[in-house]
C-alpha cells in the first residue's frame, strides 16, 4: 500500500487503512475529537448533523455483529443515511466482482464505505479503485488491520492512562493473526509507547516482532510482570491452518484470564 494512500493532499485524511504510518498529530486530534463525543454519565449519545447528506455503506464481506452495529449507530447519530449490505446474499453471489460492488454502489451515490474483508489488503486494493469524493474505512481486513478498534483501544488507555512514552504494555495471545493487535501496536507505538510484550504460545506470536518494535515472551509471568495495560486476545480460529491449534486445550489456563494469571 502506498503509505499516502490514506492522506489528502494537505496531510489530513482520506481513508482509514491501517494506523501504520499515521501522523502522531492526526491521531491525536482523532482521540481529541473522539473525546467531544462522550457523553456525561446519566445523558444520552449526541447527535449532530455531521454527515447529513450523505450515505454510508457498511458492505461486510465477513460476518459481524458488534462492529457493523456499531459503525451503523455511529452514522446515524452523525445524521448519515446509513445502508448495511448483505454481501453473501448480494449479486457477488452470482459472480459479481468485488470491485464491481463498490462501482455500483458509488454510482447510486455512496460517500463511504465501511468495509470488512477476510482478504489482506482487500481495504487498500478498494481505496486505490474508490472516486474522488468517496472515503473508505477499514472494518477489518483479514489478520492485517483493524484500525478504529486501534484507535478505540488507545483511546481507552489514554483515558486511564495518558502518558503513553512511559507505559509498560503486554498483549496476551493470539498476537500472530490478531490484525487488532498489529494495529494497536503500531498506534501505541505512533504515541511513544516503546515497551510493548506480546506473550503467548510460540505458534501464536508474530515472525517480526523485531520490525514491529515488540518483545517475544512465552512466558506469561515474565511478559505481565510491571505491565500497566494488559490486552488479553481470543483464539482466531477462523485465520488459522493446519496444527495452529493442537495442544491448546491448556490455553486458557496458560494464557487466559484467570485468577493466576491476573497474580502477576
Amino acid at each position: 500500500m502506498s503509505p499516502d494512500i490514506q492522506l489528502d493532499p494537505n496531510g489530513g485524511l482520506r481513508h482509514l487503512i491501517t494506523t501504520e504510518g499515521l501522523p502522531r498529530a492526526l491521531v491525536e486530534q482523532i482521540l481529541d475529537t473522539a473525546e467531544t463525543f462522550v457523553p456525561t454519565p446519566g445523558t444520552a449519545p449526541k447527535k449532530v448533523p455531521l454527515l447529513r447528506g450523505k450515505t454510508v455503506f457498511n458492505l461486510f464481506f465477513e460476518n459481524s455483529t458488534r462492529t457493523r452495529t456499531t459503525f451503523e449507530l455511529a452514522g446515524k447519530r452523525l445524521s448519515a443515511d446509513v445502508i448495511n449490505m448483505d454481501v453473501a446474499h448480494s449479486s457477488r453471489s452470482k459472480g459479481e466482482d468485488d470491485l464491481d460492488t463498490l462501482y455500483t454502489l458509488q454510482a447510486m451515490g455512496a460517500d463511504i464505505f465501511a468495509i470488512r474483508h477476510p482478504e489482506n489488503g482487500a481495504a487498500a486494493r478498494f481505496a486505490a479503485h474508490a472516486a474522488e469524493h468517496v472515503a473508505i474505512i477499514n472494518a477489518g481486513d483479514g489478520s492485517h488491520a483493524h484500525p478504529t478498534q486501534a484507535l478505540l483501544d488507545v483511546f481507552t488507555i489514554r483515558r486511564h492512562r495518558p502518558d503513553f512514552a512511559n507505559l509498560r504494555v503486554a498483549i496476551v495471545g493470539d498476537v500472530r493473526h490478531s490484525r487488532v493487535a498489529h494495529s494497536t501496536i503500531h498506534a501505541l507505538r505512533t504515541l511513544g509507547t516503546t515497551d510493548i510484550r506480546v506473550v503467548g504460545p510460540e505458534h501464536f506470536l508474530p515472525d517480526n516482532a523485531d520490525t514491529l518494535g515488540v518483545t517475544a515472551l512465552g512466558d506469561i509471568a515474565q511478559g505481565l510482570a510491571d505491565a500497566d495495560v494488559v490486552m488479553g486476545l481470543r483464539i482466531q480460529r477462523e485465520r488459522i491452518e493446519g496444527d495452529a491449534l493442537a495442544g491448546v486445550d491448556d490455553y486458557h489456563q496458560q494464557f487466559g484470564l484467570t485468577a493466576a494469571n491476573l497474580a502477576h
